[in-house]
Parts: structure tokens; sequence; C-alpha cells
């Protein structure tokens, strides 16, 4: 091996160490360019299938040379379209591959980011600590608890007399309020004389007016 060639091999890999491999959004955009140059070339080959494909029907039978000259181009621009066709699959995959393997770093970079700031907001915690005052807290709520539970029970002031006599005797003056207001109530006498009865003249005037109704209706 020459000396410039070890010159440009070692050079080249120090380059390569000092740079550390291209970064992922570097490789990203690599891989997009060449989709788009593979698609600009996609393009251009159908283009040109068309146009040898005209030239054959154009030449047709009066000149075989040309036509099948123009058919042989066309089948090269048609391979050709075929291996970038698969090409362009495999340049697909590995963008999707690069892109979720980015986004896995980055997942975990942040995830182990997280992880530390949980663990430094836990150093200053004692377990033992937080058990004792878990304990505090909840003694003193049963303490809360029993006053409040001595404070609304009812005192136990008149409880000598019994409900059941007492409500007897209410029922009691009720009932004699009542027969007392029964007493005092005067009901209305009968009259003593007979009701006046209907005038002659009135009662000789009322059937004529039913009978004076009922030709009426009978005429109609």
């Amino acid at each position: 091996m020459s000396k410039i060639s070890k010159l440009f091999k070692g050079g080249g890999s120090a380059a390569s160490k000092s740079r550390g491999g291209p970064s992922p959004q570097e490789a990203l955009a690599r891989l997009r360019e060449t989709e788009e140059m593979l698609s600009k070339k996609q393009e251009f080959l159908e283009t040109r299938i068309e146009r040898e494909l005209a030239i054959a029907r154009q030449h047709g039978t009066k000149n075989k040379r040309a036509a099948l000259q123009a058919l042989k181009r066309k089948k090269r621009y048609e391979k050709q379209l075929s291996q970038i066709d698969g090409t362009l699959s495999t340049i697909e995959f590995q963008r999707e591959a690069l892109e979720n393997s980015h986004t896995n770093t980055e997942v975990l970079k942040n995830m182990g980011y997280a992880a530390k700031a949980m663990k430094k907001v836990h150093e200053n915690m004692d377990l033992n600590k937080i058990d004792d005052l878990m304990q505090d807290i909840t003694e003193q709520q049963d303490v809360a608890q029993e006053i409040s539970d001595a404070i609304s029970n009812r005192a136990a002031f008149g409880d000598e007399f019994d409900e059941d006599e007492l409500m007897a005797e209410l029922e009691e003056l009720e009932q004699e309020e009542l027969n007392k207001g029964m007493r005092d109530v005067r009901l209305p006498s009968v009259p003593s004389t007979s009701l006046p009865s209907r005038p002659a003249s009135t009662r000789k005037r009322a059937e004529d007016e039913d009978e004076m109704k009922k030709l009426a209706a009978w005429a109609s």
C-alpha cells in the first residue's frame, strides 16, 4: 500500500471518527432528496416510453427497423422504470424505519430525563417520616370525628319525662277545646210559617210560554 493511499485512508478514518456519523435528521434529508430525484427520473422515463411507443406506431410496417429500435428503447426504459420502483420501495422502507428509530430514541431520552427529575424530587423525601406524618394525620382525623360526634349528640336534658304521657295529656287538652267550641255553636231555628205559594197568574204565564215554545219548535 502506498504512502498516499495510507494518508487518504487515515485522513478519512479520522474525519469519520471526529464527525461520529450522520445524525438521523441528515440521513432522513438525504433519503428524501434521493426519493425526489428518483421520482423525477420516473417521470422522465414514462415520458420517453410514451415517445418511443409513438415512434413505433408512426413507422409501423413502413419502416420495421425504426419501429423495432423504438420498441427496444421502450423495453429498456420500462426495465429502468421497474428498477426505480423497487429502489423507491426500499428507500421508503428505510426512511420509515429510520423515522421510527429516531422517534423511539427521542421517547427514551425524554423518559430518562423524566426519571432523573423524579429521582431528584424524591431525594429529599424520607419514607419513615412520611409514614409518621400519615399516622399523625389519621389520628388527628379520628380525634376531630370524635369531637364532632360529641357536639352533635342531643343533650340529655329532660329525658326523665315520659313522652307518651305528655302526648296523651296534649290530646286531652285538644279534645276539651274541641268540645268547648261545639257547645258555643248556635244552630239557626227552623221557620214556623210555610213558604208563600206561587201565584196562579205567574204559573199560568209560565205554562203559556212553554206551549208557545213547543208550537214554535213544531213549526220550524
